[in-house]
């Protein structure tokens, strides 16, 4: 192959969300860094690390998704590699398995002079339609909320070690979070199928190795909603939303009818964001949980928001047990 041979293409599809009549399929175009998780040692896990962030993007470039039924639907590559299909349809519900997952196929339209592609050119990916059986959707946090990350450390060091120096398997759950999630995927019935979306300010580049810690530590399949690595770093105008907040509202607009439980840590801003949309969006928001952390300046200015906040019930918890008996007493789970 010699040192200056190029590395085989790939499509990584990110699991997405969308509705009978609106295909919403999105996922990035990159080269195959040849990235394991499961290798073990210091060296390998510095090396996956800089591979997830220096991605060779496959740019400008055209890509075919494929239904089931042999339905064809056309998107182009940006600049940074990444794809969405945003169309409106008929008849998905009819294509998802019975936890309403649509399947698809996305591989190149084209094949890229002097490249190789993986798997054949073909690449599964699947969104999610809510069931039926569904009384609210789940949007939660990641970091701090189900996944020890060290957020609040001093300088986020400790955010820094768990990223880049520990595996996906290694790293810990908090404790009891997967079971609560389980429940109220469940439901009220124990067999619901409420949805669970799980957005973060991580960027895209985290996407597989946190899908694979949420398999790995059995927590109920979700769409996964990061953001742009650049952005992390880009200016904001005062009047921008953050991510999270754009992530949830689309959620919101997506399913006008279905009410929501909000999930994350009094450690950043998950207050601050799930206060306003609750305000906005009064009777869409069932409940509001927020797990503390080990900040006690931080606590001290949630438990003032939520001390002078009624829209909505909102709960600080130390563990899941609290959060799970609230959720009961609230006939959110059985």
């Amino acid at each position: 192959m010699g040192w200056f041979s190029k590395d085989p293409l790939q499509i990584i599809a990110f699991h997405s969300y969308g509705t009978d009549t609106h295909l919403y399929a999105r996922g990035r175009a990159i080269e195959d860094e040849s990235i394991d998780l499961s290798k073990k040692g210091l060296l390998r896990l510095l090396i996956n690390s800089y591979k997830r962030f220096e991605t060779d993007e496959v740019k400008n470039t055209k890509l075919k998704l494929t239904l089931s039924d042999g339905r064809t639907f056309y998107t182009t590559t940006d600049k940074h590699g990444y794809f969405l299909v945003d169309v409106q349809t008929n008849g998905l519900e009819a294509l998802t398995n019975n936890e309403g997952w649509l399947p698809y196929v996305i591989s190149y339209d084209n094949q890229p002079k002097n490249r190789s592609i993986k798997n054949n050119n073909r690449f599964p990916g699947e969104m999610l339609i809510p069931s039926n059986t569904a009384t609210f959707g789940i949007a939660s946090d990641i970091d701090d909320t189900i996944l020890h990350t060290g957020v609040t450390s001093k300088l986020k060091w400790r955010l820094l070690l768990n990223t880049f120096f520990k595996r996906a398997e290694r790293r810990s759950p908090l404790e009891g979070a997967s079971d609560f999630y389980h429940m109220l995927h469940r439901g009220v019935s124990g067999e619901n199928s409420n949805p669970l979306f799980y957005v973060s300010h991580s960027p895209w580049n985290l996407y597989r190795y946190l899908e694979l810690f949420l398999k790995k530590n059995n927590f109920p399949k979700g769409p996964i909603l990061l953001r742009r690595f650049s952005a992390i770093f880009g200016k904001k105008s005062k009047s921008e939303k953050p991510q999270k907040q754009k992530e949830i509202i689309n959620l919101l607009q997506t399913y006008p009818k279905m009410p929501f439980i909000l999930i994350g840590d009094s450690g950043e801003h998950d207050a601050d964001i799930y206060i306003e949309i609750a305000q906005s969006h009064p009777d869409r928001i069932l409940a509001i949980y927020l797990r503390s952390v080990k900040h006690h300046k931080r606590m001290m200015r949630i438990r003032g928001l939520f001390d002078s906040y009624k829209t909505t019930p909102a709960l600080l918890v130390e563990d899941s047990q609290e959060a799970i008996e609230h959720a009961r007493e609230h006939k959110f789970i059985r």
